[in-house]
């Protein structure tokens, strides 16, 4: 005869054979873990089950209490943790409309002048580099600068051009294109990106997924493509 415990047991995956030998039944992809529902069910099988002339013993059932206390506390600092975690890496729409108006470092290669004249960047090696060069040029292709950085770690490595070009005139405000090559000790390419400053125009909120930055000469970034805001 099957009674109300085995059946709980058979709910929960698992299953028995003769009175008293338990037998581990495969999980199901259903069901591969005890939940404080099936804890539940089980502690509330056992009483309903338990041999009148031999009961639960008080000490057990204590115990059993504190590790149903101790899953239900368990259960909600999950919750909890995971409520943090999906705020800590998330980014509000509040968080990036303070975003517009600055200027933020990101990959690209379209940059334009300040104020006070040139530009400053960075750039992103891969690996170490023997040598680094920057170009800049106008709007139409042609040549402004170049920058020699020379030897530079695996890592960021920044500049900051005066907007004086090779020939010792201004350059005006731009936009300029920035083009970066590196290469190692033995002439092999570098693996590197562009970094340029740009100012955030405006912010768009998708009906799905984080809101994004429309930034001057880039497009539309991601808010995680920002390395710094200035």
């Amino acid at each position: 005869m099957t009674s109300a415990f085995d059946t709980t047991l058979a709910n929960l995956g698992i299953g028995r054979t003769g009175s008293t030998t338990p037998t581990v039944a495969p999980a199901s992809s259903s069901n591969q873990t005890l939940g404080q529902a099936d804890f539940l069910k089980l502690m509330t099988a056992q009483l309903q089950n338990q041999d009148p002339f031999n009961p639960v013993d008080n000490t057990q059932m204590v115990a059993q209490m504190a590790q149903f206390s101790s899953l239900q506390g368990i259960t909600d600092m999950s919750t909890t943790l995971k409520s943090i975690a999906a705020k800590l890496t998330g980014t509000s729409t509040t968080d990036a409309m303070s975003y517009v108006g600055k200027n933020v470092l990101t990959e690209g290669n379209t940059a334009y002048g300040r104020t006070t004249g040139g530009i400053a960047g960075a750039v992103e090696l891969d690996s170490d580099a023997s040598n680094v060069t920057v170009t800049i040029s106008d709007g139409n292709g042609q040549t402004l600068k170049t920058l020699n950085l020379g030897k530079q770690a695996k890592g960021t490595a920044t500049y900051d051009w005066d907007g004086t070009t090779d020939a010792g005139t201004a350059a005006g405000s731009g936009p300029f294109k920035v083009s970066v090559t590196a290469a190692d000790a033995s002439g092999k390419a570098v693996s590197n990106r562009s970094l340029v400053w740009a100012p955030v125009t405006a912010v768009s909120n998708p009906s799905s997924g984080s809101p994004t930055l429309s930034v001057a000469g880039l497009g539309t970034i991601d808010v995680s493509a920002v390395r710094q805001i200035g």
